[in-house]
């Protein structure tokens, strides 16, 4: 029940991003009125971490959280300096901070529903090919099935495909996240009483099927090349490993990009592939010292206990500041890609 009237909390204070912007209500100071450092300088996004850090988020995903919303930070920072200057002046944009926000609150369980996804969402058990792991999706189950049993993988190729078919189900799960809004926002549409009203949810509405329709095909996409790399297996002269990093070239060749544009994008891709292995390489290290703090806690020795709690912070910090890095690098190229996208494909 508290963590239904949190989400209804933080649902309501998204609804009203265009009503009046206080500094002092909107904007964390560096300490708050008790003394306490805060982490964000948007209210809401430190009631969001402050009710995440009360929650049993692992290590990894709590750093993700953390990496989402100096994101979210971000652009809502950058957005009301555009919507000071006049330039949102029908909404498109508030209402992408609003749906990005509602994704965050779902990602997390923190949208007074069940969360389905496991509550410990450990880094290293993703390196793992156990028989029992699922996808949640009965197609992705049995292309993975059939793919760990072809023989046509070696251990280190069965590990990169499995970072594909789970970078695919967090796709499905964000489709899902974005389909349930919609559902609710037209049932608010059935609740309008003024044609006013009713006309800007009109336009809210049909972003968020636009949306829908964009996702759905870049899922088609995604589940196409994933049947084809199953079947067919890596090729030798696959231009990059990482799942994110594909997704974005592959959405390049799509577009109307020179070669000569194309090849300044892969060396930017190659860059970025780079930030993303380090990224996860530091979500391993945060986990396993995660481990070790826990196993040293248990011994009970002060010293050692807080040696290894500076060496986690450290390692804490450092993953949040890769994350964020990386996201914002990922969020840069997309929207690059994109621009060129519109100009090529009919949405």
């Amino acid at each position: 029940m508290k963590l239904q009237c949190f989400a209804a909390v933080l649902l309501f204070s998204a609804g009203v991003m265009a009503g009046k912007y206080s500094r002092d209500v909107n904007e964390a100071k560096s300490a708050s009125s008790d003394g306490k450092t805060v982490e964000f300088r948007i209210a809401k996004l430190n009631q969001v971490w402050e009710k995440a850090t009360r929650m049993q988020l692992s290590p990894v995903r709590q750093a993700e959280l953390h990496s989402d919303l100096k994101i979210q930070e971000k652009d809502e920072l950058q957005w009301k300096k555009i919507k000071v200057e006049g330039l949102d002046e029908n909404g498109d944009k508030e209402a992408q901070l609003r749906r990005n926000f509602n994704v965050i609150l779902a990602k997390y369980g923190m949208d007074g529903k069940r969360d389905t996804r496991p509550l410990e969402s450990n880094y290293l058990k993703d390196h793992d090919t156990k028989e029992g792991d699922t996808f949640d999706d009965p197609r992705l189950d049995k292309l993975w099935s059939k793919a760990k049993t072809s023989g046509k993988f070696s251990k280190e190729e069965l590990l990169s495909l499995k970072r594909e078919f789970q970078h695919h189900k967090d796709k499905i799960h964000e489709y899902n996240i974005v389909m349930d809004t919609v559902s609710r926002t037209e049932e608010l549409h059935k609740n309008v009483i003024s044609p006013l009203e009713g006309e800007a949810k009109e336009h809210v509405l049909h972003q968020k099927h636009t949306e829908l329709k964009l996702k759905m095909r870049d899922l088609n996409q995604g589940f196409e090349r994933l049947r084809k790399l199953s079947h067919e297996g890596f090729s030798e002269d696959s231009e990059f490993r990482e799942p994110r990093v594909i997704e974005l070239w592959e959405a390049a060749k799509r577009t109307n990009l020179s070669d000569d544009e194309l090849d300044s994008l892969k060396e930017e891709l190659r860059h970025f592939e780079t930030k993303v292995e380090k990224h996860s390489h530091y979500q391993e290290q945060l986990e396993l010292s995660h481990q070790k703090l826990r196993h040293v806690e248990a011994l009970g020795d002060t010293e050692h206990i807080k040696r290894n709690q500076e060496k986690y912070n450290t390692i804490s910090e450092k993953t949040r500041e890769m994350g964020y890095k990386m996201k914002k690098h990922m969020q840069d190229l997309t929207n690059k890609i994109s621009r060129q996208g519109l100009n090529h494909n009919e949405l």
